[in-house]
């Protein structure tokens, strides 16, 4: 089997190593995403494909493959005049992945208010440090928000 994309080894080693320590991926899930993301054309790549390219078991492709449809980094399809399953980089996924992080950042927001108000001691100094830190999350919040409106 030839491989359906071309890949320039050095920039597929640079996104292994990104995605990896940028989404905690196992080396395999990353190499697979990374090798998913040279898919320029959207041809889609098969299971297959993956155990011949990366000289993977089955079984570690597979767990591997489900651990990144479980986190959304990739979609698959099957088409319908065919059994196979064709795997796809996740086109909504920047979306999706700022989106998580404007959460944990309103979340935090949420904390730091139920931590102030449970607090019994005031100090000015801590309290106005805090809501510098909070008016610099809810600056981020707006930015990340205007610009996912625009995706």
């Amino acid at each position: 089997m030839n491989k359906s994309i071309e890949i320039d080894e050095k920039i597929f080693q640079d996104a292994v190593k990104f995605y990896s320590t940028m989404f905690n991926l196992p080396p395999l899930a990353s190499k697979i995403y990374s090798y998913l993301i040279f898919d320029f054309e959207k041809v889609g790549i098969t299971f297959d494909e993956f155990v011949e390219v990366f000289s993977a078991s089955k079984s570690s492709v597979s767990t591997n493959i489900t651990l990144l449809l479980n986190s959304q980094l990739i979609v698959d399809v099957n088409k319908m005049d065919e059994r196979k399953r064709y795997f796809f980089a996740n086109e909504d996924y920047k979306k999706i992945r700022f989106e998580k992080i404007v959460q944990k950042m309103q979340d935090e927001i949420k904390l730091l208010d139920d931590l102030n108000q449970f607090r019994k001691v005031k100090d000015e100094d801590y309290d106005q440090k805090i809501e510098v830190y909070k008016s610099l999350l809810n600056k981020n919040i707006v930015n990340i928000q205007e610009s996912l409106n625009k995706l």
